[in-house]
């Protein structure tokens, strides 16, 4: 496992059961090349995208945050 897995498994440990499932069909949808629901999805995963770039500062997302984020799992 590298280290953004590492951080990405560290971030849902916390999550709820029902946002578990947000972060499964999350996955699924990167990967599916047809998923079902498409319309539903796609809608879900433009509105999620475009509220996650909101907030890129508040959730701590920025490229630069995630690179001290490495670094710092590089150094325990």
């Amino acid at each position: 496992m590298n280290d953004l897995e590492k951080i990405i498994v560290e971030e849902i440990s916390t999550l709820e059961d029902m946002r578990l499932i947000d972060v499964i069909g999350f996955i699924r949808y990167l990967k599916a090349e047809k998923p079902i629901r498409q319309e539903w999805i796609s809608a879900w995963y433009e509105s999620a995208i475009q509220s996650i770039h909101e907030r890129e500062d508040e959730l701590k997302i920025t490229p630069a945050e995630l690179e001290k984020q490495l670094r710092k799992k590089k150094g325990e």
